[in-house]
Order: C-alpha cells, then structure tokens, then sequence
C-alpha cells in the first residue's frame, strides 16, 4: 500500500488545535447546579430561578392509571412559555392505594416492592425536562400522609396501621408520626429507598441519576418536621445521617432538606439553623402558608391579604440572614393563597392571590438586587390544563385529572391553570425580572 503524507498548512493547524482546546474546556464546564461563593451557578453562569411544584409529574408521565404523557408533554410546553424552567417532583407514594386521601398509584406499594409503572414515569419525566434544558427538584419522602412517607414506614416498621390526618385527625396523627424521627427500623427503610432511587440509571436515556444534568437538587423530604420538642435533636440528627448517605452516592448534585424553614422546626430558629448549616446540605428551604398558618381566613382573604404580607416579609427576612450568615442560597419552594371566595375553578377570580404573589416575588428580587442571597422560589402548584372534576368536588377521586393540589385538600384552591391569565401575567414578570 502506497503511502499517502498530507502536509496541512499552519494555518489549518492552529485552526484546529484552538478549536480542539474549545472543546476541552466545553466539556471541562461542570454541567451541575451548584453553590459558589454563596450563590447557584449553572455552568458558567450565576442562576436564579422562578420555578413551581409539580408534585405528580411522574405520575402523569407513567403509561399506566394517573398517566397522561400527551398531557405531560402540552404540561411542559406551557410551563416554558411562562419561563418556569424548574419543577419540585415527589419521587412517588408509599402505601396500598386504597387510602382515599392518599396519593395513587403508588410508587412504593410496600416495603422494598416497587411499582415499574411509576418509575418509568420517573424516568421519562427526567428525559423530556432534559430535552427541554429544565431542571427538577427530586424530594424522596413526606411528613405529611398524603404520599405516604413518615407514617407508612412506621407501619411497615411494625407500630400498627397508620392514622390518617385527614380523617383521624391531629391527635392521633402527631404522636404516631413524631416518632419517625427516632425509629431506626423505618428510619433503615427509607434508607434502602434512597440507595435505590439514587443509584438508578434511566432506562429511555442509559443516564445514571447521579450524571444527570437535568436533576438540580436530591431533597430529603417534603416539609421534614420532628413533630415535637422532645424529638428535635433526633430529626437533626436523622437529617444530618440522610444528607451525609445522599452525597456518599451521588458527588454531583446538591443536597436540600425541603424544610418549612423556622415553621416546620417547632418554630425553633436555632434547630433551622442547625439543620441548614450541615456541611451536606447545599442551601436553605422555606415555605409560606397564610391561610395554613391562620394569617388570611376563609371568609376574608381579600382583607387578609396584607396582613400576610407583613408577616410574609418578617418570615423571609429571618431566613436571609441565615443565608448571609452561612454562606448559602435561600429558596422558597412552597407559597400559596386560596382563590377569592375559596372557590375551586380554573379562571375564577384571584384578586387576594394575585396581590399575594406580586408581594413575593417583589420582596425576591429586591433580595436579589440588594445582593442578598435569595436565589430561587417555586409556587405551589402547576394545575396547568387539568379541569377539577365536577361530579366528585371538591376532592380529587381515581381517576380524575390531577392537578397541582394533593388529594386530600380541594382540587383547584392554590393551583395555578392556563386559564388564570392575571396570575400567570404576574409569574411571567417575575421571571423576567429574576429567573435565568
């Protein structure tokens, strides 16, 4: 065989070696969001983000009952169109599906048994915010019975059937639940959930979870409570051994708790500041709930409104002076307010909401502006399409449309749909002040 020698010009030759060491440091940009002097930085760029909950996107994104992935698909494509770029995802229920106030299907039927269903609904969900360029809030567990969490691994751990908040009531609820915190039998449980989610590699895309630029935060639960005084130092401690068994798996992603902030922390500010100042917890999470916390009423929201304000704006202020003081982003994660007149309806009336969220997002980016360290906030929740069943209101039956509010509160209260147009005006602002 005759031998062929090319002789490239220099020219050529240095075109190509600048534009191989281009490349070089293309695939050198850490592709991660992370925290960098106090704030979020997403591969060369500082982030900020107006993003909302989507607590049963891999639900809707599953072939089975509850899925819908035409819906999903339209879900997301009106997401982008008011700039979210961010959604906080529940990874799945836990208990028997024939709980009325419960979540279903299930993701996490019983112990260690998994519902593949669901979990390609997960994996799928996490492709399509990838080809999207959006990112996704993963939380693994749930104080609250809704989804399960706290209470069915203490009823697979052998304390007895589970009440339920919604119909058993606070009670009975608060001193089965506390006890979470302290029971290393389902404390060792959701353990093995953890290494299992964590460890997954997604069957559409052959990406491990733990390489997945898509996934912006592994987060420990959905508003972790310790429930009570005695039970404080365990819930810290407990949080401290999940943050710390999360970055030993995955080196990539940040690490949140999903904390209500100082509420969720038995109105303890030093135990919210214990919890966030762990060295495996990237930054701080707080949520605002006037109606929940009896700041705005039933029969007054409009008049509550700015009384809920001046609170909200005390709450906050507390959370960003642990910012500050840690070196860490703040996010609010979870804000709502009731519809006017606490009606259910896609397109009826959100005056007392409206002037709720133009608050927030004001005090967010004068936060920002001023060099503070708010970083990010999700309202609570993406209803987007869904149409609230009539003949079952006001709660949600199998299987009705989901929509952004759990199945054991109204369908249709603190969602945001399409069809709110004032309230979307107000989101899109603020992302155009804020989110990039």
């Amino acid at each position: 065989m005759k031998k062929v020698f090319l002789f490239l010009p220099l020219a050529f030759l240095m075109i190509a070696c600048g534009q191989q060491a281009t490349n070089s440091k293309m695939s050198e940009t850490n592709p991660y969001v992370r925290v960098e002097n106090g704030q979020f930085m997403r591969g060369d760029s500082s982030y900020y983000y107006v993003g909302t909950n989507f607590w049963y996107g891999a639900i809707l994104a599953s072939e089975g009952q509850g899925g819908d992935r035409e819906r999903l698909s339209r879900e997301l494509d009106e997401l982008q169109k008011v700039g979210i770029n961010n959604l906080r995802i529940l990874v799945g229920a836990q208990g028997s599906d024939d709980e009325p106030a419960r979540v279903r299907p299930a993701l996490q039927p019983e112990a260690g048994v998994y519902n593949d269903t669901i979990l390609a609904g997960l994996d799928y969900l996490m492709m399509e915010l990838g080809k999207r360029n959006m990112l996704a809030v993963l939380y693994l567990n749930n104080s609250w019975e809704w989804s399960g969490g706290y209470s069915i691994y203490l009823q697979w751990a052998g304390m007895g059937k589970a009440p339920v908040l919604f119909s058993d009531g606070w009670d009975k609820f608060q001193p089965y639940v506390k006890e979470f915190t302290r029971n290393d039998s389902a404390q060792a449980l959701f353990a093995k959930h953890v290494d299992f989610i964590v460890n997954r590699t997604n069957r559409y895309t052959g990406v491990k979870y733990t390489e997945d630029p898509a996934l912006m935060s592994w987060q420990i639960g959905n508003e972790p409570r310790a429930f009570d005084q005695d039970t404080k130092q365990p819930f810290a401690a407990w949080l401290a051994k999940v943050s710390k068994q999360i970055k030993s798996l995955d080196k990539n992603h940040m690490v949140s708790i999903g904390s209500e902030g100082i509420w969720g922390c038995e109105n303890d500010s030093a135990l919210c500041a214990q919890i966030h100042a762990d060295e495996n917890v990237d930054y701080i999470t707080c949520h605002l709930w006037p109606y929940n916390w009896s700041w705005a009423h039933k029969e007054t929201l409009k008049e509550d409104v700015q009384v809920s304000c001046e609170n909200t704006k005390a709450y906050i202020a507390k959370h960003t002076a642990m910012g500050k003081a840690m070196n860490k982003p703040v996010v609010l994660e979870e804000f709502g307010y009731p519809r006017d007149n606490f009606a259910f309806e896609p397109g009826s009336p959100t005056e007392a909401r409206d002037a709720f969220y133009k608050y927030v997002f004001n005090l967010i980016v004068e936060d920002s502006q001023n060099g503070g360290p708010f970083a990010g906030c999700n309202f609570w929740a993406w209803g987007g399409l869904a149409e609230p069943s009539k003949e079952h209101a006001p709660y949600w039956q199998p299987w009705d449309q989901f929509t952004g509010d759990p199945t054991q509160e109204e369908q249709g209260l603190n969602s945001v749909f399409v069809k709110d147009q004032s309230t979307l005006k107000i989101i899109q602002d603020a992302v155009r002040k804020f989110g990039h």
